[in-house]
């Protein structure tokens, strides 16, 4: 797999590329990703998610993740016969992510972990405008938190 990380400057202190890549990729691996699945991770500040999800959902203000699917929408991506193009990106508000933390009563990481697993679902096709799809959604990210948990405490 290969996860892409990029981090605002502002924050490259504050999170560990390597410690988002190892929750991307027990969240992939759980919902059985092909092992040449690409994804992009990215932290950013308020202001940028404010305008990309103003520009693109047409919501004024910051929210904690934003994803952006590869393999959906009206037109199809191709890329060169046997070449497996990326899922897409997942982008992440540090400041959001650290007033849910607090709000929560939990560390930063593991909002970190709660919000990617969060952005993997909607780019795998997990949405949660409908209760019972809402309901579905909610118990993926459950099982995935699970299997990171798992993960962290067999290190």
């Amino acid at each position: 797999m290969e996860i892409n990380v990029q981090i605002d400057d502002a924050f490259a202190g504050e999170v560990a590329e390597d410690r988002l890549r190892d929750i991307a990729r027990v969240a992939l691996q759980a919902q059985k990703a092909p092992p040449d699945t690409e994804l992009g991770l990215v932290v950013a500040g308020d202001e940028t998610v404010a305008q990309l999800n103003e520009q693109y959902r047409g919501v004024t203000g910051t929210t904690d993740v934003l994803s952006f699917s590869l393999t959906e929408g009206e037109e199809e991506f191709v890329g060169p016969p046997g070449v497996e193009l990326g899922l897409g990106d997942v982008i992440i508000s540090y400041p959001q992510a650290r007033r849910q933390a607090q709000e929560l009563g939990h560390s930063v990481e593991d909002e970190f972990a709660r919000l990617i697993m969060h952005g993997i679902l909607h780019l795998l096709g997990y949405d949660h405008e409908a209760p019972a799809d809402r309901a579905r959604m909610r118990r993926r990210e459950r099982a995935l938190m699970e299997a990171w948990e798992k993960e962290r405490k067999g290190r």
